[in-house]
């Protein structure tokens, strides 16, 4: 294999720019022609595609979101789009494509490799979401920020005698709330895979006042409800002073961490090996610090579970 191409699709997340920074200089390493595609696979419709040399990537691992962009593609869910897509990667002679991305971006690199053109995923995601890998890209980062954002608002809470509800992201997954929560110290921690009664949300908090705790921080993933409806509740309940911050998309920008950064660049470069031995239709991840690659339809079946002794921890030490 002598041209791959790269892109970067659905949400952005701290670190693809170095794991696009990784696949590109593999493969220039190995003396293989790398092709940018921007805007995702609505891009790649497009014939939005450029050489990349290494000066492409020169001062971009400290940067966040993606210099090749990312967009959503309704079209390319089509045969018609998937089949204009083909004709862009036989027209500029490339013969592997490496996929930055989530879910739905790895489906779509499977159309891909069942029409003959091999394609590798790299999980770029910071709700962490995707089996198969114990890290996605853009978690740690995230978790970091929220972090941050906690410690901040703890300030507050303290100082106003206050419970304050923090809505992260995480639609169908907990793992940014579960972090944030174990290591920002929350009473409580919401999170869709556990449906924790509304009882016992309430009798933390009142335990805690009970014995003199004068404020509360609560996770809350997005995928649970609306955080002004879980504060106004226990306003209504508790009588206690709540606020809600709803952090939103600043948990997806910034500069990626290191362990984010180190990660990138070895799922990249990993992500070009695979294509260099000829191989399709897998995602590189990593599981207790050993990279290793599974097959999509592996990923697709099996779903994201969270870590079930962190949050019985979290229970533990909430009391």
């Amino acid at each position: 294999m002598k041209k791959i191409g790269v892109l970067t699709s659905g949400g952005d997340s701290p670190g693809m720019n170095a794991a696009i920074r990784a696949v590109v200089r593999k493969a220039i390493f190995h003396e293989m022609e790398v092709y940018g595609i921007k805007n995702g696979f609505q891009g790649l419709m497009e014939g939005n595609i450029e050489n990349m040399d290494l000066g492409s990537v020169g001062d971009i691992i400290q940067r966040g979101g993606t210099i090749l962009f990312s967009a959503r593609s309704e079209e390319f869910k089509t045969e018609a789009g998937q089949q204009r897509a083909i004709e862009q990667l036989k027209k500029f002679g490339i013969e592997g494509l490496i996929v930055i991305g989530g879910d739905g971006s790895f489906r779509g690199a499977q159309k891909l490799t069942d029409k003959g053109f091999p394609c590798i995923g790299v999980p770029g995601t910071i709700d962490n979401d995707i089996s198969g890998t114990d890290f996605t890209i853009g978690f740690d980062t995230s978790l970091n920020t929220i972090i941050q954002a906690v410690d901040k608002i703890r300030d507050t809470a303290t100082s106003h005698e206050r419970t304050y509800i923090i809505e992260v992201m995480g639609r169908d997954a907990g793992d940014l709330a579960l972090w944030a929560g174990l290591a920002g110290g929350a009473e409580s921690i919401l999170i869709p895979e556990k449906k924790e009664d509304f009882s016992g949300i309430l009798d933390r908090l009142k335990r805690g006042h009970d014995r003199g705790k004068k404020h509360s921080i609560i996770l809350l993933a997005e995928g649970v409800g609306s955080g002004f409806d879980y504060g106004d509740r226990i306003e209504k309940e508790t009588k206690l002073e709540t606020r809600v911050t709803v952090l939103g998309y600043i948990q997806r920008g910034g500069s990626p961490s290191a362990t984010d950064r180190v990660l990138a660049s070895r799922l990249g470069a990993r992500a070009v090996e695979l294509l260099m031995n000829e191989q399709g239709g897998r995602m590189v991840g990593i599981q207790q610090n050993i990279l290793v690659d599974h097959a999509f339809d592996e990923v697709f079946t099996k779903d994201h579970s969270i870590n079930e002794e962190m949050y019985q921890l979290s229970k533990e030490l909430s009391i």
